[in-house]
């Protein structure tokens, strides 16, 4: 597993959204882009990160970011996961994992004694020429706004 780095370039990809929307990388030229991956929707972990974003949207908005979260998990799971938090950005739900295979973010885990493979929580700022300017990888779920906007 590769993951991109500060200073790539992002392959450009398209998966579909929530709502069955196709959305693609290039259709954030220009703009600074904040690509989150969560291991599964609607867990603990992962909805204390996307409501701490929603809480923080407007914010990150002001700093001029856009925002996509990304998982393995099915269109309607994506939406329920979405219309239940009100989510005011798409989920991807890369369920063939292109988005994911894309920045690298698949690969062996542990938990709780356990090995298996999964999505590795990370963060990509990406910036108006689609390079990576920053990789959070250590994900502080209940704060997660904070660590982008520092």
């Amino acid at each position: 597993m590769k993951t991109l780095k500060v200073g790539d370039k992002v392959p450009d990809f398209s998966a579909v959204d929530q709502d069955g929307n196709t959305v693609k990388l290039s259709d954030y030229v220009g703009k600074k882009l904040v690509v989150f991956f969560y291991p599964k929707a609607s867990t603990p972990g992962c909805t204390a990160e996307a409501c701490n974003l929603r809480d923080n949207y407007k914010a990150l908005r002001e700093q001029g970011f856009e925002l996509l979260g990304v998982s393995a998990d099915s269109q309607k799971r994506q939406a329920n996961f979405k219309n239940k938090y009100e989510f005011p950005f798409p989920l991807l739900a890369d369920e063939d994992h292109t988005v994911i295979n894309a920045f690298g973010v698949w690969g062996p885990k542990k938990f709780m004694g356990r090995e298996y493979d999964g999505i590795h929580r990370t963060t990509f700022l990406i910036n108006e020429e689609g390079i990576v300017d920053e990789v959070i990888s250590k994900v502080k779920t209940k704060e997660h706004a904070a660590q982008i906007l520092k």
